[in-house]
């Protein structure tokens, strides 16, 4: 298992796709922070990089690695190994080069520039969802032979997850206007990893008093060590049950 995760990560950062990858995150970064007088500024302009560059390239570079290591994932399967060592070995492998591509690009910016809990907070969100939106990649590659499907899959997933999932919550909202949602909203949140790492972000950032009183509601909740724990969890069981459910098809999956 350790050999083929060597192998996985030693060939992905060596991808030309990944290393502009690391340079773009690290270059936007970079500029953020120096071009804003106040570091707290820079961190807000990093966010929306954060929660929309970093799945996007998660989902489509993993998808697109699955499909083109098709051949090399079936000479694996015919040597004495258990599918799954196989698979959590692949699994590993993107995560850990995708999750230190982000590191390298932004993590090292953020704690040079802005080593404050919200910053920790951003880096930790930003790792998870590398993790996370690996492991719904490899489930959207499992369950679709053809690669132009798959591809299309995974970016139909990032729109929703990035925009039409906001757009869905606002048109409840608006819709039951009448009737006290705030409440359940924070239970919706936890139906998109991306929502549920922004509302983390933004509560550190101490900023939840524009959001009205749902951001009141937020706080209350996600302000609580108990709060941030339960968040946590939920985003950990966004990588766990993906992979879990790629695991079972790929274990029953005709090569």
């Amino acid at each position: 298992m350790k050999k083929i995760i060597k192998y996985v990560i030693a060939d992905i950062l060596r991808n030309k796709i990944v290393i502009a990858y690391t340079a773009f995150l690290l270059v936007m970064s970079l500029s953020v922070f120096n071009l804003e007088d106040n570091a707290s500024k820079g961190l807000l302009s990093l966010l929306n990089v954060v929660l929309l560059i970093v799945p996007l390239v998660s989902m489509v570079f993993s998808t697109i690695y699955m499909y083109n290591s098709s051949e090399f994932i079936e000479l694996l399967v015919s040597q004495p190994l258990k599918r799954r060592t196989i698979w959590l070995s692949l699994f590993s492998g993107l995560a850990v080069s995708l999750s230190l591509s982000f590191f390298i690009g932004a993590g090292i910016p953020i704690l040079l520039y802005q080593p404050t809990p919200t910053g920790i907070m951003m880096l930790i969100t930003g790792l998870l969802l590398s993790v996370i939106f690996v492991a719904i990649a490899l489930l959207a590659s499992v369950t679709t032979r053809d690669k132009a499907k798959g591809i299309g899959k995974v970016i139909l997933l990032w729109l929703y997850f990035a925009l039409l999932f906001d757009g869905i919550v606002l048109f409840l909202l608006f819709q039951f206007a009448d009737y006290p949602l705030e409440k359940a909203m924070v239970g919706v949140s936890a139906l998109n990893p991306v929502d549920l790492s922004r509302i983390l972000i933004l509560l550190q950032m101490d900023v939840s008093a524009l959001m009205g009183y749902t951001g009141a509601i937020f706080r209350n909740f996600f302000g609580t060590q108990l709060g941030v724990m339960l968040a946590f969890l939920v985003l950990v069981t966004w990588f766990v049950v993906p992979l879990w459910l790629s695991l079972r098809k790929f274990n029953s999956k005709d090569l």
